[in-house]
């Protein structure tokens, strides 16, 4: 089985990493058609699944998960592991020599092994970021062995063991149960994003964080290695606008991280729906080596708070979002094209929202782009549950994978902030920890440590969050504006008791950041569910949704709401827009109650 595949029958074709490209010539798209083979037994390393010689019985489309459609294996029973494999062949001019192999996978669910040929090459932990293996030493021994110049074409195996059940892995929303139920959807095991090569020099940026000053007016350009750098190594770093080459800067390049710090004079700013893009090309030397040249792009804006709301770029934003759980009804986890994952950001921004939760999920990076390339804000979350947050012993696999996650979504500029726990009541260690960490790691944005009902302290007493928020999906929108009330009075409002209410401080950012959820099933499509008694008809849901939003936006306190949500999922039809993406309202009747004017705008 080769990777000869006419590239418009490769699913999910686009590069998927748009802030780090090293050109067309130097990636390989490795979605397609792969062997596939469920481990019920979970005996496969034992059986040698990744000997050329294993049987393995059925085909498989990546990245689609084997629960989807798009798959072609369309199984929604429990898979506790699963195989791939594939045979791959190098493009021509990929010379081991002068440079390396990489294979990244998107996201794989949830504990990641890798194999060239016989050889374990790597594995990695954690079933919502990213990550890459360096293959180039087993491609070396496949040369020697086959005793030629080129690399032969190999075996790439891939293993993934995933128990929605073990307390020790996040899981967000999908189901424990064999059918989904209430909020929890159709499971999504092993590979679901791109998997592919990349070729890179010997000596090559593994990481790159754009922070922009705009009062200041600069970028801070900081580059990672992957390795130890030879004396006289050298980054360049240009900033063009457009086709139009603004600057150029060159520095010594250290073993560890190297900041260029490049002027930013005037620099026109990236704002909720009016985006500016610049471009950004990089060029890392080392003598006597290959020069590593990435294209990249960033957005100059600043993101703040003041007692009463968010800032971004100085003025006052009332974040009006949606919640979208990123689910599509024939990839699952997975959006069918490249085109749908933009469409799901012009969907909202159709009725009025200016940004979303990326609701217990990690989006992919090109979600991300298309936020960036729209002027759409997003909070940037994490799957947790599932996760056992009181048990100490399996706390590190939750670090490491939330900081995979904040490093790589870091430099784009439409993540407005972090919130990495959603509707947690316990651990206040592990949840105090991981806002304390993420505030280490990214110090330019808000940090919510669960979104919802309950907010912990640090150790040392302060604390955990920067935003109070809370969820409250009541339909009555009277009772709804009486449960506000003491905020702005300087009262502790009544959300308050469900969490220490020594928490709670009264000049905090009071964000709603779950409400409706309103019932409406299109055409009284069987079962289904969703907040409160459904509305009689249409024009009964139309005046309570813009009651609600009202509500909201006329307090003088609340500062962002996010309503749920966005689609329809399975047996939850709550959504503005059906499973299928069918526009359950007009937009433009539903947009003037979320577009009005709140409170706290000038």
């Amino acid at each position: 089985m080769g990777n000869n595949f006419p590239i418009e029958s490769i699913p999910r074709k686009e590069f998927p990493r748009p802030q780090l490209y090293r050109g067309e010539e130097n990636w390989l798209n490795l979605n397609g058609r792969w062997e596939f083979e469920i481990d019920h037994g979970n005996s496969g390393v034992s059986r040698k699944l990744f000997r050329e010689d294993a049987v393995y019985s059925r085909e498989i489309i990546v990245p689609f998960c084997p629960e989807s459609k798009l798959s072609g294996i369309e199984n929604k029973d429990f898979m506790r592991c699963v195989w791939y494999r594939r045979k791959v062949s190098l493009p021509a001019g990929w010379d081991l020599q002068k440079g390396r192999v990489l294979v990244h996978f998107g996201a794989v669910d949830y504990f990641a092994q890798v194999w060239v040929n016989d050889e374990y090459v790597g594995g990695h932990r954690g079933g919502y970021v990213s990550f890459q293996l360096d293959l180039t030493d087993a491609l070396k021994k496949a040369v020697n062995a086959a005793g030629t110049s080129a690399v032969p074409d190999f075996r790439l195996t891939v293993r993934a063991e995933d128990d929605v059940h073990s307390p020790a892995q996040p899981s967000g929303k999908q189901s424990y149960d064999y059918y989904s139920a209430g909020c929890h959807y159709t499971r999504t095991t092993g590979i679901w994003q791109t998997v592919w090569l990349e070729y890179v020099p010997r000596y090559y940026v593994r990481k790159l964080f754009l922070t922009p000053d705009v009062k200041n007016e600069k970028l801070s350009v900081r580059v990672r290695p992957d390795r130890y750098l030879a004396p006289g190594s050298k980054l360049s770093v240009t900033v063009k606008d457009g086709e139009k080459t603004l600057r150029t800067l060159t520095a010594a390049a250290g073993w560890g991280e190297t900041e260029i710090v490049v002027p930013m004079p005037g620099a026109t700013l990236w704002e909720p729906g009016r985006p500016y893009l610049y471009g950004l090309e990089l060029e890392l030397t080392a003598p006597g080596e290959l020069t590593d040249r990435i294209e990249s792009y960033f957005g100059m804006r600043t993101v703040e708070l003041t007692p009463e709301c968010l800032l971004v770029n100085g003025k006052k934003v009332f974040q009006r979002l949606i919640l979208d759980q990123g689910f599509y009804p024939d990839g699952i986890y997975t959006a069918p094209t490249d085109d749908e994952l933009r469409a799901d950001i012009e969907r909202s921004m159709a009725f009025g929202f200016n940004g979303a939760r990326l609701h217990q999920k990690v989006f992919e990076q090109r979600f991300l782009y298309w936020a960036d390339k729209l002027g759409y804000m997003c909070w940037g979350e994490h799957a947790n549950w599932g996760f056992d947050v009181c048990n100490p012993a399996v706390y590190g696999s939750y670090v490491d994978e939330w900081s995979e996650i904040v490093e790589r979504d870091y430099s784009n500029p439409s993540i407005i902030g972090w919130c990495p726990f959603n509707e947690t009541a316990k651990g206040d260690a592990t949840v105090g920890g991981i806002y304390r960490l993420t505030k280490r790691l990214d110090p330019t944005r808000p940090v919510i440590d669960t979104s919802g009902w309950f907010h912990h302290k640090t150790l040392d007493g302060s604390s955990g969050t920067d935003i109070f928020d809370f969820h409250d999906y009541e339909q009555n929108a009277e009772v709804l504006a009486g449960r506000l009330r003491p905020y702005s009075e300087g009262k502790t409002p009544p959300h308050a008791p469900v969490t220490d209410v020594s928490v709670w401080r009264p000049d905090t950012p009071y964000f709603c950041s779950e409400f409706g959820g309103i019932l409406w099933k299109e055409n009284d499509s069987g079962a289904g569910w969703g907040y409160g008694v459904g509305p009689a008809d249409k024009q009964e849901f139309i005046s309570r949704f813009g009651a609600l939003a009202s509500t909201l936006l006329s307090d003088p306190k609340v500062c962002a709401f996010c309503y749920t949500q966005l689609t329809d999922i399975e047996q939850e039809q709550n959504g503005l827009y059906t499973y299928e993406r069918v526009a359950k309202f007009p937009p433009e009747v539903l947009r003037p109650f979320i577009a009005a004017k709140a409170a706290i705008e000038d």
